[in-house]
């Protein structure tokens, strides 16, 4: 089976539209233009990282259908890219329904990952797969009540996890360690949602040993056939919910690693199944795991690159957003790890517009990094502006130097 690709700004274009064009987009649009691909950066502000890079800038709210629909239906992409979450999807299953676009991976896929219920319920319900014990609450006084198991169901516990059903990067996600944590969790996952919804999912706490993100890559084979590949698992730290650190490879046990691949594969098989039943949703998906010993169980899944693993772009020959472009457009792929390496966040510091970056230079002395700044237009103190990528045979020495590099970099108000 072959690809064709046309010539960007042509009659004959293989045009591709990204809905969300922040960091993660940014560079998904770097990779197509490598391609020769024409690029539709589509984000809810202007001037997005990835709307300063794309042949075409689009602004809208993205959750609004009607003008979701009026945007794609005047532009016609040959490819429609999910990047966030935040998406009037009934709009992307109906415009695939009719025959009018091709999403990616499926329109389908888009809608359960969107919402923390979805995607849990297809994991553990329907999957069967291992996951934490969970519940879903629409007020405060059900949380409390799943919590303690007085709605007639087995009690959730403490500690335990909070999280809206519509968010991403850990916004509103707490953990609760008694009833007093109650009330403020319930307000602070209606404060981070990504849309009004009224609703979380409460997690029983594992206590794992350690949590990986294995990124999986479904991709034609020469003979046409969809074939799943991994990459090497990634390790990341997090802070309320917010990955600040990655690396990779993280050691696994040969088992852990097979079960981690088996669960992996399994979810994203499902996500991959078209509107006929058949395997044709392509692309890079975000498998995020805990582990403790030999067990595994399944957290979270995106369908598309996933924050962590920025730090494939010091680590990989084929860094995680080649791979999704690569994938998605029906190319080979080639998830070979290149060097070990380490990934550290850049935060904003400040609450301003059109900051400054002082010590880049310094940064960048620190041997074996590299610096990524997005270009975002506005900054919050924990807003991520950038990040700090180090490769070393050492991973442990590369978290290090990652670690070190990001603090030399000095964001402030112009």
């Amino acid at each position: 089976m072959s690809t064709t690709l046309g010539t960007p700004l042509s009659p004959h274009a293989t045009r591709v539209m990204l809905l969300g064009s922040g960091e993660l987009g940014k560079e998904v649009l770097i990779a197509l233009q490598r391609l020769g691909v024409e690029t539709l950066a589509v984000d809810r502000y202007e001037n997005a990282p990835g709307q300063q890079v794309a042949h075409h800038a689009r602004t809208i709210a993205m959750s609004d259908g009607e003008a979701l629909r009026a945007l794609i239906e005047a532009e016609r992409p040959d490819l429609v890219v999910p990047e966030i979450e935040a998406i009037a999807t009934p709009v992307l299953e109906a415009l695939e329904a009719e025959g009018r676009i091709r999403c990616v991976p499926t329109a389908r896929a888009a809608r359960l990952t969107m919402d923390r219920e979805g995607i849990r319920r297809l994991a553990a319900e329907t999957l069967g797969l291992p996951t934490s014990p969970y519940r879903f609450c629409d007020s405060a006084e059900q949380l409390q009540a799943a919590i303690d198991g007085s709605d007639g169901q087995p009690a959730i516990g403490y500690p335990c996890i909070v999280k809206p059903v519509m968010s991403s990067s850990g916004k509103g996600q707490s953990r609760i360690d008694g009833p007093a944590d109650v009330p403020q969790a319930w307000a602070y996952a209606m404060a981070g949602g990504r849309v009004s919804h009224g609703r979380v999912i409460v997690e029983g706490f594992i206590d794992f040993d350690y949590e990986i993100t294995l990124l999986t890559v479904r991709a034609r084979a020469a003979d046409g056939s969809v074939e799943t590949r991994y990459c090497a698992p990634i390790g990341h730290l997090q802070v309320s919910g917010d990955y600040v650190e990655s690396w990779q490879p993280h050691p696994m046990s040969p088992t852990a690693l097979a079960r981690a691949e088996q669960i992996a594969g399994a979810v994203t098989a499902n996500l991959g199944l078209g509107l006929d039943g058949q395997p044709a949703g392509l692309g890079l998906f975000g498998v995020e795991l805990f582990v403790k010993g030999e067990q595994v169980w399944f957290s979270e899944v995106s369908p598309r690159p996933h924050d962590t693993g920025m730090v494939t772009m010091a680590t990989q020959w084929q860094n995680e957003f080649e791979l999704h472009a690569r994938a998605i457009l029906g190319l080979p792929v080639d998830t070979a790890l290149k060097c070990p390496g380490a990934s550290a966040v850049i935060y904003g510091g400040v609450d301003a517009a059109g900051i400054v970056f002082d010590g880049v230079d310094e940064a960048l002395r620190v041997p074996r990094s590299e610096i990524r700044l997005f270009g975002k237009p506005e900054s919050f103190v924990k807003r991520r502006m950038g990040v700090a990528l180090v490769h070393d045979e050492d991973v442990e020495h590369a978290r290090a130097q990652a670690r070190l590099a990001a603090s030399k970099v000095r964001p402030r108000k112009a």
